[in-house]
């Protein structure tokens, strides 16, 4: 069976500012998207306190399999005494969080902390994948 995929993939930008790693998301995050965001993110959460921002801004869409997804995240860096912050300006998430009865499980901003919010600083190191 082949799958036509209609909607757009899932892109990330990762860097690392002061020891905390911020991953800016693009696309959607559905059950094709979420298992290789799944290897990536614990590869960014496997270190003991990881301190980690998704910044889901430019998320056009997230299933179950994207809800399943960022509680798994959670509750593995949770685990390793970790921190793990969401970046949602979309009232469509905000919805979607509140109505799976997760609203108040993340932390969640309305945009990165301020010195995250700059961009590649110097020393940070940046990386792009789509």
């Amino acid at each position: 069976m082949s799958e036509n995929r209609t909607g757009p993939a899932l892109c990330h930008t990762e860097r690392v500012v002061d020891g905390t790693t911020v991953v800016e998301l693009r696309g959607e995050i559905d059950l094709f998207t979420a298992p290789p965001l799944s290897a990536l993110l614990d590869l960014l959460s496997a270190d003991l306190c990881p301190d980690v921002v998704l910044d889901l801004r430019r998320v056009t869409f997230l299933d179950c399999s994207g809800l399943r997804l960022l509680c798994r995240t959670r509750n593995r860096i949770r685990a390793r005494q970790g921190r793990l912050r969401l970046v949602l300006d979309s009232a469509g998430l905000l919805r979607v969080l509140r109505y799976a009865g997760l609203a108040g499980v993340f932390e969640v901003l309305p945009c990165p902390p301020e010195a995250l919010a700059a961009g590649p600083a110097a020393g940070a190191v940046s990386a792009t994948t789509c």
